[in-house]
């Protein structure tokens, strides 16, 4: 049976993501003036956000190395050519890739490696779309279907691991909407993953779409990290894994074996990692003025202390 859905939906989000979209259609119509910019649908409006990031990423590099070609084929391919390599999911077409890790770029900006769409870009494997079809459909039935629609659309997959074994993952500001990450064998460890990366690219859309500047003074001790964090990470850090508390708790009756021990283990680590942040948590609650997203942080906080 479906478990309920947790309130995803923020209508200052979706203003966002139809305006930016529309502004970086137009810088490149600027550029290229033959270039289309019509948005799609209102339920493609997250994808074309999405894409609209990797579209403006792409060009900009171009245009940096007068590549006039690579250039023109962004301006031409608005979507980032994904209609044509997009995998039906229950939250929606994704699209799924797995580039070669040692071609993965780095901006002048950071140090974390990252993906963009261009001209050469393939679809991962079957068997990789396969598992992280699986993956979306898991989130879907236990409540994240609307996450992962809106922000999980372009999913970078990385390192094949084991079960047990660390499991790197990551968002970038520049790209929303797109998730970098390793991957087991288990789809449901696949959707954890992608709920944990989907829920900071929906925390860094509702912070720039309610325009909440967290002050950088107030710091609060992280125990994932073990050290003390601008309010900014520790918001993100009290969001995020309580994210995949609620999945892990509401996914772990239909698991058995090695995989529900795994499991197990990791919500019992989240809950002692959780518990010590309630104070600290409601204090930091008081930085964000905007009272829907104030009170979705502290409805996602509260649910996973209770578990």
């Amino acid at each position: 049976m479906d478990a309920p859905a947790i309130t995803f939906s923020f209508a200052p989000i979706q203003i966002l993501h139809r305006d930016r979209t529309l502004r970086i259609r137009a810088v490149i119509r600027s550029a290229a003036p033959d270039s289309a910019d019509a948005l799609g649908p209102p339920e493609t409006e997250a994808a074309d956000y999405c894409l609209a990031h990797h579209v403006l990423e792409g060009a900009e590099a171009a245009a940096r190395a007068s590549d006039t070609t690579t250039f023109d084929w962004y301006a031409s391919h608005t979507d980032a050519n994904t209609a044509a390599m997009s995998t039906p999911t229950a939250v929606g077409p994704r699209i799924m890739v797995a580039p070669d890790l040692g071609r993965l770029p780095r901006s002048e900006i950071s140090e974390t490696p990252y993906y963009v769409l261009g001209p050469d870009t393939i679809a991962a494997g079957p068997d990789l779309r396969e598992l992280a079809a699986t993956a979306c459909s898991m989130g879907a039935r236990t409540g994240f279907g609307d996450l992962l629609a809106a922000h999980a659309v372009v999913l970078v997959l990385l390192r094949h691991k084991q079960l047990g074994d660390t499991l790197d993952s990551w968002t970038i500001t520049r790209l929303p909407g797109t998730v970098f990450c390793d991957h087991v064998d288990e789809p449901v460890v696949l959707a954890r993953d992608l709920i944990h990366e989907a829920g900071h690219n929906w925390l860094n859309d509702a912070l720039t779409a309610t325009a909440t500047k967290v002050s950088d003074e107030a710091r609060f001790y992280s125990p994932w990290k073990q050290m003390m964090r601008p309010a900014f990470g520790f918001l993100h850090a009290c969001w995020a894994f309580p994210l995949t508390m609620i999945y892990t708790a509401r996914v772990l009756p239909q698991t058995t074996g090695t995989l529900h021990r795994f499991l197990t283990a990791y919500l019992a680590q989240q809950r002692d990692l959780l518990a010590p942040t309630a104070a600290d948590h409601a204090h930091a609650l008081t930085l964000i003025p905007d009272t829907g997203l104030r009170q979705r942080l502290y409805a996602v906080h509260h649910e996973a202390l209770s578990l």
